[in-house]
């Protein structure tokens, strides 16, 4: 009787002590079980292997010309720490201006590690909003500026060693998660090609002016 007593007592304090074991270490301060992300879910809630929260297509222009190549694009990672692109890459030279694409105001102008950067907090996209980053980019605006959709933050800088010509890196981010910034634009501006002049159809051609005497 003792001795199934003791067992029973040690089944007990196993289990105890298994509550409170990884799953509460993980909770208490794994990157992988908090905003930062984790296995399946790299760079934040939402991340690959997870269902990426709603992205608005609240942009109405590009941050840089008007449909730039894009050198390389968004790669999420396969977990919180693995390789990818948290973000695209648009070709564009030296002293090209960099454009909030959407409404917002701006949450950081300085340099990171050497290199300019300009993020911008986009209007009515929800708590916590989605913050856009540019790079490297020298600042035209302080923190704080409100910006409209297509103003002038910045102009780029000469390429660093993230791109092997010279590109704006655009990123686009909720809290901790990384999301593919061109879910920013609607499909008509992702597809527009350059403008052209197509020939008017049935509309009757005016009739030539007669000439004086006739």
């Amino acid at each position: 009787m003792a001795v199934a007593a003791v067992l029973v007592l040690g089944l007990l304090l196993g289990l105890a002590l298994g509550c409170g074991g990884p799953a509460a270490v993980a909770r208490a301060g794994d990157p992988g079980a908090g905003a930062g992300g984790g296995p399946g879910n790299p760079g934040g809630p939402g991340g690959p292997g997870g269902a990426d929260p709603p992205v608005p297509a609240v942009g109405s222009a590009w941050p840089v010309g008007s449909r730039p190549p894009v050198a390389r694009g968004w790669e999420p990672p396969a977990t919180v720490y693995g390789r990818g692109h948290r973000g695209v890459d648009l070709t564009a030279a030296p002293g090209t201006p960099v454009r909030a694409v959407a409404p917002g105001r701006v949450s950081f102008a300085g340099r990171v590690a050497g290199r300019g950067v300009v993020s911008v907090e986009l209007t009515g996209t929800g708590t916590p909003p989605l913050r856009t980053t540019y790079g490297p980019v020298a600042a035209t605006l302080k923190k704080g500026a409100e910006v409209t959709a297509g103003e002038v933050v910045g102009v780029l800088e000469p390429p660093t060693s993230h791109c092997p010509m010279s590109c704006l890196h655009w990123g686009l981010r909720r809290g901790d998660t990384y999301l593919d910034p061109l879910s920013l634009l609607p499909p008509w501006l992702l597809t527009r090609g350059p403008s052209r002049l197509l020939p008017v159809r049935g509309i009757p051609e005016p009739e030539p002016a007669a000439a004086p005497g006739e």
